[in-house]
């Protein structure tokens, strides 16, 4: 700590002398002539040297050599006014020098931990090595998992290390992983499918040509690869053939077993590439029960935020029931929550348009 501070007061001494000797170097040269008459001049000779050159016809010449000369008149009529540098212009600027330090060092006494020893980063991943992994911040668990693949690469490895990555916020770190994971083994079908999931939200949700490629990869390897076969029909609904995109949702959708979670959301994305349709008139019972169980949604998401799905199926909701004001709001929040999903944010527009239903 002894050592900190000294390195500190030779750096803000070392500062501080720079500071006034370009003071002091001011102030000697704050007399000096002025150099506006002299730049007109170089222009009267520029534009002489141009007319003499032909590149300039000679009522221009005159011109622009009429307009420079008004100009040198009005600078030499103006005398500049020499910067005073004196002490008391100094007095101030050493003061600073000198109080900057010290107010450094008593900030970090009131608000600073000087008694709190070096943590090290090694030190720190060592630590975290030894704690149960249950127990470490996504952050933390990364720099575990790098220095284990590192000592030990293994496609597995990587492919933990590419979902804590993601965990973490980090989508170039994950692409990292799966890139060294499907390197190690390009035979896996999976891990090419986890690449592409990778690019995609390293893409902010749009399907980049690198994601399109390890789909392909994935979809060689395993003609029923779930997501390939999703977002590259998404490639085909975004690029305009929205025909052929939704074919091959459809057919995904029929091959998914009737109880598999992703059902509902395909079925979703498939609706709003073809316009969701109007809603059919329900009775004042009915409509009372879809109310509450719009409103148990909306205070779940207020609990918790729950996924993309949910805020759809929200804004959806309220678009139904022609309450613009709550569906408006909904979609906001959504939008602000999702910012860098591309592809949740066109849902979420998406079922923002839906007509409302008849009553």
């Amino acid at each position: 700590m002894i050592a900190f501070w000294v390195v500190a007061g030779v750096l803000t001494a070392a500062a501080a002398g720079l500071i006034l000797a370009r003071a002091a170097g001011a102030a000697r040269q704050g007399a000096a002539q002025d150099p506006t008459p002299v730049v007109y001049r170089r222009q009267l000779a520029e534009i002489d040297e141009l007319a003499d050159r032909g590149l300039l016809a000679e009522n221009e010449r005159k011109s622009a050599h009429a307009e420079a000369a008004r100009r040198l008149l009005a600078a030499a009529e103006k005398p500049g006014e020499a910067w005073d540098a004196g002490s008391a212009s100094r007095r101030p600027v050493l003061i600073a020098a000198l109080l900057a330090p010290a107010a450094a060092l008593a900030l970090y006494f009131a608000v600073g931990a000087p008694g709190l020893p070096d943590q090290p980063f090694a030190k720190r991943l060592s630590q975290w090595t030894e704690a149960d992994p249950r127990t470490l911040a996504p952050p933390e668990l990364a720099a575990v998992l790098q220095r284990v693949t590192r000592e030990r690469p293994d496609p597995e490895g990587f492919r933990y290390l590419a979902i804590v990555e993601g965990a973490a916020q980090n989508p170039a770190g994950a692409v990292r992983a799966m890139r060294r994971a499907v390197d190690l083994a390009p035979q896996r079908a999976d891990l090419w499918e986890m690449l592409g999931e990778a690019l995609v939200f390293e893409g902010g949700g749009e399907v980049t040509p690198q994601a399109r490629q390890a789909f392909a990869e994935a979809l060689k390897r395993d003609p029923a690869s779930v997501a390939a076969r999703f977002h590259l029909a998404r490639v085909e609904v975004v690029s305009g053939d929205r025909a052929a995109g939704v074919a091959a949702w459809r057919a995904l959708l029929a091959d998914l077993p009737a109880d598999d979670p992703r059902r509902e959301a395909l079925q979703g994305a498939i609706a709003e590439a073809q316009g969701a349709p109007a809603a059919p008139a329900i009775g004042g019972d009915q409509l009372a029960a879809v109310q509450g169980m719009v409103e148990g949604l909306a205070q779940r998401l207020r609990d918790n935020p729950g996924d993309e799905d949910d805020w759809i199926r929200l804004v959806r909701s309220y678009a139904v029931l022609g309450d613009a004001k709550r569906r408006d709001d909904a979609l906001t929040q959504a939008k602000a929550r999702f910012s860098g999903r591309r592809d949740v944010v066109e849902r979420l527009e998406a079922a923002a348009r839906t007509e409302p239903m008849k009553r």
